[in-house]
């Protein structure tokens, strides 16, 4: 098995999609109990948003439609 110091610059060389493809398949293999502990609410949170969004593409706001929301929102 490869070590770790091998495998992340090879991880990383990979493209955006690629590596959250890779991120989403490695938080999944973990146990439940550690994405449900109180001190990880945060990687339960991401992992029950891109759950909603597999279900439903159309729940999530495109990079242009966020950038809009936010110069509307900032006064720009």
């Amino acid at each position: 098995m490869p070590a770790l110091s091998e495998l992340e610059p090879q991880a990383l060389s990979l493209s955006e999609k690629e590596r959250a493809q890779l991120a989403t398949t490695l938080l999944r293999s973990l146990p439940s109990s550690f994405t449900e502990d109180e001190e990880d609410e945060g990687l339960a949170e991401a992992l029950r948003r891109e759950a909603e969004g597999e279900r439903d593409p159309a729940a999530f706001l495109t990079q242009d439609e966020f950038e809009k929301r936010v110069s509307v929102w900032m006064g720009r």
